[in-house]
């Protein structure tokens, strides 16, 4: 195989690695705030488990929650998060058993 090959092959297993997104951690569920995007929480921790709408009325904000199961870095808490406009609005975490 010539130097050029060998390159070539080197720099596409680069990009595909760096390609690939890390892993959301549950352990940072812990640090989510009031004020932070959708986009920003998915980032941080992942989709959730569980969404639920509670209004959806054209041309008002949208209010919705994203619910977090117990997860071996995050054992025995449950997150539920409440978004106002896509936005965070409030954390709840409680001790599930």
């Amino acid at each position: 195989m010539n130097v050029r090959k060998l390159a070539a092959l080197a720099l596409l297993a680069l990009a595909s690695a760096s390609a690939v997104p890390a892993e959301p951690d549950a352990a940072e569920r812990k640090f989510i705030r009031q004020g932070m995007g959708e986009g920003e929480v998915v980032l941080k921790i992942g989709p959730p488990d569980h969404e639920a709408v509670h209004r959806a009325v054209r041309g008002q904000p949208e209010e919705k929650s994203w619910t977090y199961f117990p997860h071996p870095r995050d054992p025995q808490t449950l997150t539920v998060i409440r978004f106002h406009a896509g936005r965070v609005a409030e954390v709840e975490r409680k001790i599930s058993r």
